[in-house]
Protein backbone atom coordinates (compact mmCIF):
# COMPACT_ATOMS: atom_id res chain seq x y z
CA UNK A 1 0.00 0.00 0.00
CA UNK A 2 2.74 2.08 0.38
CA UNK A 3 3.86 1.98 -2.88
CA UNK A 4 0.94 3.64 -4.28
CA UNK A 5 1.18 7.04 -4.74
CA UNK A 6 -1.28 10.07 -4.36
CA UNK A 7 0.50 12.72 -6.53
CA UNK A 8 2.50 12.14 -9.67
CA UNK A 9 0.87 9.38 -10.93
CA UNK A 10 1.85 7.56 -14.37
CA UNK A 11 -1.50 8.84 -15.65
CA UNK A 12 -1.26 12.46 -14.13
CA UNK A 13 2.19 12.73 -15.39
CA UNK A 14 1.25 11.90 -19.13
CA UNK A 15 -1.88 14.11 -18.82
CA UNK A 16 0.15 17.49 -17.67
CA UNK A 17 2.83 16.56 -20.32
CA UNK A 18 -0.04 16.76 -23.19
CA UNK A 19 -1.65 19.93 -21.14
CA UNK A 20 2.28 21.57 -21.42
CA UNK A 21 2.23 20.61 -24.93
CA UNK A 22 -0.99 22.11 -25.74
CA UNK A 23 0.03 25.29 -24.52
CA UNK A 24 -2.61 24.75 -21.34
CA UNK A 25 0.12 25.53 -19.18
CA UNK A 26 -0.35 27.26 -15.68
CA UNK A 27 -1.85 24.83 -13.87
CA UNK A 28 -1.07 24.53 -10.55
CA UNK A 29 -0.89 20.78 -9.05
CA UNK A 30 -2.83 19.74 -5.56
CA UNK A 31 -3.64 23.64 -5.01
CA UNK A 32 -4.70 23.40 -1.36
CA UNK A 33 -6.68 26.78 -1.60
CA UNK A 34 -9.19 24.93 -4.03
CA UNK A 35 -11.99 22.97 -2.28
CA UNK A 36 -10.91 18.61 -2.15
CA UNK A 37 -6.86 19.49 -3.95
CA UNK A 38 -7.72 18.57 -7.32
CA UNK A 39 -5.00 16.89 -8.68
CA UNK A 40 -4.36 19.69 -11.90
CA UNK A 41 -6.33 23.43 -10.95
CA UNK A 42 -6.17 26.22 -12.84
CA UNK A 43 -7.17 28.77 -9.90
CA UNK A 44 -7.90 31.97 -12.18
CA UNK A 45 -10.41 30.04 -14.64
CA UNK A 46 -11.60 27.84 -12.19
CA UNK A 47 -10.93 24.72 -13.73
CA UNK A 48 -10.10 21.98 -11.79
CA UNK A 49 -9.15 18.42 -13.41
CA UNK A 50 -9.16 14.92 -11.37
CA UNK A 51 -6.99 11.92 -12.56
CA UNK A 52 -8.97 8.93 -11.46
CA UNK A 53 -6.81 5.45 -11.12
CA UNK A 54 -9.57 2.91 -12.34
CA UNK A 55 -9.01 0.82 -9.75
CA UNK A 56 -8.89 3.18 -6.95
CA UNK A 57 -11.89 4.88 -7.89
CA UNK A 58 -13.62 1.99 -9.79
CA UNK A 59 -13.81 2.79 -13.00
CA UNK A 60 -17.02 2.24 -14.51
CA UNK A 61 -16.23 1.55 -17.80
CA UNK A 62 -13.52 -0.77 -16.83
CA UNK A 63 -15.01 -2.10 -13.53
CA UNK A 64 -11.70 -3.65 -12.18
CA UNK A 65 -13.05 -6.64 -10.05
CA UNK A 66 -12.40 -6.63 -6.40
CA UNK A 67 -9.60 -8.51 -4.27
CA UNK A 68 -10.72 -12.10 -3.66
CA UNK A 69 -9.65 -11.52 -0.01
CA UNK A 70 -11.95 -9.72 2.43
CA UNK A 71 -14.09 -8.44 -0.38
CA UNK A 72 -16.72 -6.45 2.13
CA UNK A 73 -13.34 -4.26 3.17
CA UNK A 74 -12.75 -3.22 -0.38
CA UNK A 75 -16.22 -2.93 -1.53
CA UNK A 76 -16.88 -0.77 1.05
CA UNK A 77 -13.37 1.67 0.77
CA UNK A 78 -14.34 1.70 -3.34
CA UNK A 79 -17.62 2.97 -2.40
CA UNK A 80 -16.35 5.55 0.55
CA UNK A 81 -13.55 6.32 -2.54
CA UNK A 82 -16.59 7.01 -5.05
CA UNK A 83 -18.53 9.39 -2.22
CA UNK A 84 -15.23 11.56 -1.37
CA UNK A 85 -15.43 11.98 -5.08
CA UNK A 86 -18.59 13.46 -5.34
CA UNK A 87 -17.95 15.46 -2.11
CA UNK A 88 -15.16 17.27 -3.45
CA UNK A 89 -16.92 17.45 -6.85
CA UNK A 90 -20.42 18.83 -5.75
CA UNK A 91 -17.95 21.79 -3.02
CA UNK A 92 -16.07 23.03 -6.61
CA UNK A 93 -19.17 23.46 -8.10
CA UNK A 94 -21.11 24.97 -5.49
CA UNK A 95 -17.87 27.68 -5.44
CA UNK A 96 -18.35 28.10 -9.16
CA UNK A 97 -15.76 26.17 -10.53
CA UNK A 98 -16.25 23.49 -13.58
CA UNK A 99 -14.85 20.36 -12.27
CA UNK A 100 -13.25 17.39 -15.28
CA UNK A 101 -12.74 14.08 -13.80
CA UNK A 102 -10.29 11.80 -16.13
CA UNK A 103 -9.72 7.81 -15.82
CA UNK A 104 -6.63 6.32 -16.26
CA UNK A 105 -8.44 4.47 -19.32
CA UNK A 106 -8.90 7.32 -20.93
CA UNK A 107 -5.39 8.39 -20.45
CA UNK A 108 -4.27 5.45 -21.73
CA UNK A 109 -6.98 5.53 -24.92
CA UNK A 110 -7.56 8.63 -25.84
CA UNK A 111 -5.41 11.67 -24.77
CA UNK A 112 -5.70 14.07 -27.60
CA UNK A 113 -9.85 13.63 -26.94
CA UNK A 114 -9.24 14.60 -23.47
CA UNK A 115 -6.69 17.93 -23.90
CA UNK A 116 -9.15 19.14 -26.40
CA UNK A 117 -11.90 18.81 -23.54
CA UNK A 118 -10.13 20.65 -20.57
CA UNK A 119 -9.29 23.26 -23.59
CA UNK A 120 -12.94 23.53 -24.71
CA UNK A 121 -13.63 23.91 -20.58
CA UNK A 122 -11.33 26.28 -19.78
CA UNK A 123 -11.52 28.71 -22.84
CA UNK A 124 -15.94 28.42 -22.38
CA UNK A 125 -15.16 29.58 -18.64
CA UNK A 126 -12.19 32.23 -19.24
CA UNK A 127 -15.43 33.56 -21.02
CA UNK A 128 -18.41 32.78 -19.22
CA UNK A 129 -15.80 34.88 -16.05
CA UNK A 130 -15.08 37.91 -18.28
CA UNK A 131 -18.66 38.20 -18.97
CA UNK A 132 -19.28 38.01 -15.63
CA UNK A 133 -16.51 40.47 -14.65
CA UNK A 134 -18.50 43.07 -17.50
CA UNK A 135 -21.47 42.90 -15.66
CA UNK A 136 -20.11 43.66 -12.49
CA UNK A 137 -17.99 46.52 -13.93
CA UNK A 138 -21.25 47.53 -15.09
CA UNK A 139 -22.78 48.19 -11.83
CA UNK A 140 -20.43 49.58 -10.46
Amino acid sequence: MRANRARDTGPELRLRLALRQAGLGGYRLNWKKAPGRPDIAYPGLKVAVFVHGCYWHHCPRCYPNLPKSNPDFWARKFELNRERDARKRASLESNGWVVVETWECDIRQRLGDLVRDIECRIGSNQAELRSSEMRAARKS
